[in-house]
């Protein structure tokens, strides 16, 4: 796996059951057609999607998110800079709690100042602004690499409210 492999998946979810081709997720995350398919094969070969391709396998997913993500992509929050809330600064896990040095994923053009937190890909705080339930679930993932128990387990509950939700109807 690769660190974009996660917010692919996660994009695929946020769409909520919408068509999709492969040249609308690479324009929507800012990756290329080829990175896209390379990721989708790789997310196939290790069970996070279906053989089409089209149907993200949530548990798997879930699972990972929950018990490997930390491990394969630890991240260590860094210096201040501008950029945009994630982790527990994003605006949903404000409501459960309060820092004194908010997260954020780095961005030149970024009014929010807090100690940055690597992207799992370069352009996710850019493709975060397009796509308000896709930043989201990117952000509470982030919870899972940086977070406390506490703020894990409420990010984790809202993570599988939203994988409900956003569950393609056939």
């Amino acid at each position: 796996m690769r660190p974009q492999d996660v917010p692919i998946l996660l994009k695929i979810i946020a769409k909520g059951g919408v068509a999709w081709m492969n040249k609308t997720l690479a324009e929507e995350l800012f990756i290329s057609p080829a990175e896209i398919s390379e990721s989708l094969h790789r997310s196939v070969v290790a069970g996070l999607i279906n053989a089409d391709k089209k149907k993200v396998h949530r548990q798997t997913l879930l699972e990972f998110i929950e018990y490997g993500l930390h491990v394969v992509f630890p991240v260590t929050p860094g210096g201040f800079v501008n950029g945009l809330f994630t982790a527990h600064s994003h605006a949903f896990m404000q409501k459960h709690f309060r820092s004194d040095f908010p997260y954020v994923w780095p961005d030149p053009k970024g009014v929010n100042r807090g100690l940055a937190v690597e992207p799992l890909y370069k352009e996710m705080a850019k493709a975060a602004q397009l796509d308000e339930v896709f930043y989201k679930l990117a952000a509470l993932v982030e919870v899972a690499r940086v977070g406390k128990t506490r703020e894990f387990k409420i990010a984790m509950e809202e993570i599988k409210i939203i994988f409900r939700q956003h569950e393609p109807s056939h």
